[in-house]
């Protein structure tokens, strides 16, 4: 039997991650979906208001209604600005509405973070981040809330996450290079918009530390509250325990 993790996506940038992750599941022998619906939009500004607007309750609504005819055993609500600006209190009560709707677990990028941080008894981190300040220091209070800190931010002012989508590699490598310190003990990088499934493992060799991406524990927790384990070495070393 098939278990399903419905991905509710912001408009258009990085969601073929999932297929990504997916792939690597299913190779490792897991007999799993991440189908990803995604949702309404106005913006896709790297700005507080506009991320804000991301997550309001009635797109994510639209988006439940139609993820449901996947008949999911998780919902995740694969964003992180449209989470943590709400805070740490806000975004519990953002998935508990999408919980209610669904009638299945849910969870949210950003509370994935949090959660994978834990699980990996993580507490000094480094970010990563596309965004602009004023959105990625939001970041910052939302982890402290959760109980980690943030050793070290860079923020890379990428003004809309179609922009961040279309990031290569090496800039990726560069942009995490510049953000690492060494007291942190993982690295974060928490933009869904970016593309990284295809890089966490050579991240995590050249960093020579864990290497936190937004779809990696996105997927990771949705399987998790669906019940599924899986070790998959190449998704990181958050897939490895």
């Amino acid at each position: 039997m098939t278990t399903t993790v419905a991905m509710l996506y912001p408009g258009h940038a990085a969601e073929d991650d999932y297929a990504l992750i997916e792939s690597a599941l299913v190779s490792a022998g897991a007999a799993v979906r991440l189908p990803v619906t995604i949702t309404e939009i106005e913006s896709d500004d790297h700005t507080v208001d506009a991320m804000a607007a991301v997550g309001e309750q009635d797109r994510l609504a639209d988006g439940v209604r139609r993820a449901k005819a996947d008949n999911p055993a998780s919902v995740m609500w694969a964003c992180t600005s449209g989470s943590f600006v709400y805070g740490l209190d806000g975004a519990r009560r953002q998935v508990a509405d999408i919980a209610a709707l669904a009638g299945r677990p849910a969870s949210s990028t950003s509370l994935a973070f949090v959660d994978a941080c834990h699980r990996l008894g993580l507490s000094r981190v480094a970010i990563a981040a596309t965004y602009p300040d004023p959105l990625a220091s939001r970041f910052i209070g939302f982890l402290a809330d959760g109980g980690i800190e943030v050793i070290s931010l860079r923020a890379n002012d990428i003004e809309t996450a179609s922009e961040a989508g279309i990031l290569d590699g090496d800039g990726l490598f560069d942009m995490i290079t510049a953000a690492d310190h060494p007291d942190a003990q993982a690295i974060l990088i928490p933009d869904t918009a970016l593309h990284t499934a295809m890089w966490i493992t050579g991240l995590e060799e050249k960093f020579a530390k864990p290497v936190l991406t937004a779809n990696q524990v996105t997927a990771w927790q949705g399987l998790r509250l669906a019940g599924i384990s899986a070790v998959i070495p190449e998704l990181g070393t958050l897939f490895g325990r």
